[in-house]
């Protein structure tokens, strides 16, 4: 069981299709009102619930959650077969591949990058626990709810699925060629693995080129999160002004 109690959060969830509900609300403000209406709009069902109940059953609300009954089965899910089966003759697809990103922090802070910088699909491993659900929802701002995602039991066959459909792999490490030396244009997938082992050595030996991000702080690097919006960018101004 798990609520979302962010505004931001809980408004993507209610606009997109996967909003379950019920909407809890206990002595809402004027921007928990907004989010009343938009439910009642939308057909989710209400309750009015005391003070103290809420405060049990979402410790984090500002006078209003929303239950969901699953964090990733939303309305953006999707499969890769499905994904690739719908590219068409699209060249310019871009996929992030997300290798063991456990903190949700950095999760849902990806997943917002992805929806400001279009990525078309985000495939990662291991059902998340819905425990952290809101952290992901609020770190996200809602994005979560609009960035189709993909779990796999396999990230290496996914590459190499991706590979038969002509992208070419892109794996983030700081041994890597610098990112603004290659060509991002074409289908392309970013691949980034988590901050304590990096990407895990067979899917790293499916990347066609490591490309890193040339820094010069002090310390080892950025967090994956950044990097991941730093590589993001990247990806959009070469499409949008050339490599």
């Amino acid at each position: 069981m798990a609520y979302l109690t962010g505004f931001h959060a809980i408004e993507e969830r209610l606009k997109s299709d996967s909003a379950c509900g019920p909407l809890l609300m206990a002595k809402p403000g004027p921007r928990a009102r907004e989010l009343l209406s938009l439910a009642n709009a939308n057909k989710i069902r209400i309750d009015r619930v005391g003070k103290f109940e809420l405060d049990k059953l979402a410790p984090d609300n500002r006078g209003i959650a929303l239950y969901i009954e699953n964090m990733y089965r939303t309305g953006a899910d999707t499969s890769l077969d499905e994904f690739l089966e719908n590219l068409s003759d699209r060249k310019d697809a871009l996929v992030f591949i997300l290798d063991e990103i456990t903190d949700p922090h950095n999760y849902g802070a990806i997943l917002r990058s992805c929806d400001q910088f279009g990525v078309d699909l985000v495939i990662g491993t291991k059902h998340r626990s819905a425990k952290y659900a809101d952290v992901i929802s609020k770190t996200s701002s809602g994005a979560v709810s609009w960035i189709p995602q993909a779990e796999v039991s396999n990230l290496v066959r996914a590459a190499d699925d991706l590979k038969e459909a002509g992208f070419w792999i892109y794996g983030a490490s700081a041994d890597g060629e610098a990112i603004h030396e290659k060509d991002l244009r074409g289908r392309t997938a970013l691949v980034l693995g988590s901050e304590g082992s990096g990407i895990s050595r067979l899917l790293r030996e499916r990347c066609d080129i490591m490309v890193s991000i040339p820094t010069i702080g002090r310390i080892d690097s950025l967090n994956v999160s950044v990097a991941a919006g730093v590589l993001l960018y990247e990806v959009q101004r070469q499409r949008k002004f050339g490599h």
